[in-house]
C-alpha cells in the first residue's frame, strides 16, 4: 500500500535532547511551586494532582498529601517518568513560558522544510510523543520556524499507550484508518520503532549526535536523507 501518514517523534528526532533537558525540564521544576500557588485550585490541576496522588498510593500504599505530590511530581520530572499526569502539568507550566517568552521550541535546521515538503507531497503529518498533546502543540506553535502546528493532521501521547509498546501502534492505526504499511514512524529510540514495526509500520531511525544506530531499520542523519515512499 501506498504511504499515507509520516508519523514523528520529537525529543531527539525533530529536536535536540539537550533543550527539552536543559531548558524545559528545569524551567518547570523551577516554576512549578509559583504555577500550583496560582492555579492549584483549578480543576485540570486538581484532577492532575489527584491522579500523581493515587500512582503514589498505589506504589507506595500511602497517599500522599499535596506537598509530598509535588515532590512526587519534580522527582519524575527529574528522572524524566513518562507520566500523563506530569506530562500535562509540564505542559500548563510550559504555556506560560511559551506566552512570555522565555524560550523558542528548538528545531534541527532542515526539519520544518521538509515537513513542509512532505505536506505539500501529500503525505498527512503526526507527532507521537510522551509529551501531552497540549505541550506537543505549544511546542510546534512557537519554533524558530514559527507556527507549524498547521502541518499536522494528528497528535498522540501517551494516553494511547507507552510508546514502546505495539498495542499504542495498533491503536494509532485503528484511529487514523490506516493499515501499518501506509504509515512512516520516525523515531532516535530503537525500541519504540521495533514496537511500531511489530504492527507493520514502515519505520526510520534518526541517528542524531550521541544516537546509537540501529541495525534492524532503516537509518538517517537528518530529515534531508529520508525519502519516504522508499522505506
Amino acid at each position: 500500500m501506498a504511504l499515507q501518514l509520516i508519523l514523528t517523534d520529537i525529543e531527539g528526532t525533530t529536536s535536540s535532547v539537550s533543550f527539552v533537558h536543559d531548558v524545559l525540564f528545569p524551567y518547570a521544576i523551577q516554576h512549578m511551586d509559583d504555577y500550583l500557588l496560582r492555579h492549584g485550585q483549578a480543576a485540570v490541576v486538581q484532577a492532575l494532582l489527584n491522579d500523581a496522588a493515587c500512582t503514589v498510593e498505589k506504589e507506595t500504599g500511602t497517599r500522599p498529601d499535596l506537598p509530598q505530590a509535588v515532590d512526587h511530581l519534580k522527582r519524575w520530572l527529574r528522572a524524566d517518568r513518562k507520566h500523563t499526569a506530569l506530562k500535562s502539568l509540564q505542559g500548563l507550566i510550559w504555556e506560560e513560558g511559551y506566552d512570555r517568552g522565555d524560550f523558542i521550541s528548538h528545531l534541527y535546521p532542515e526539519v520544518a522544510s521538509c515537513l513542509q515538503a512532505w505536506r505539500a507531497a501529500g503525505y498527512a503529518l503526526g507527532i507521537y510523543s510522551s509529551g501531552s498533546v497540549h505541550a506537543q502543540r505549544l511546542y510546534f506553535s512557537h519554533t524558530e520556524a514559527g507556527d507549524l502546528t498547521p502541518l499536522f493532521s494528528f497528535f498522540f501521547d501517551t494516553t494511547i499507550g507507552p510508546k514502546k509498546e505495539a498495542d499504542s501502534y495498533t491503536r494509532i492505526l485503528q484511529h487514523v484508518g490506516l493499515a501499518g504499511s501506509e504509515v512512516l514512524f520516525l523515531s532516535d529510540v530503537e525500541a519504540e520503532l521495533d514496537a511500531a514495526r511489530a504492527t507493520g509500520m514502515r519505520t526510520c531511525q534518526l541517528v542524531r549526535p550521541g544516537t546509537v544506530a540501529s541495525h534492524l531499520h532503516h537509518t538517517a542523519a537528518d530529515f534531508t536523507q529520508i525519502e519516504p515512499a522508499a522505506v
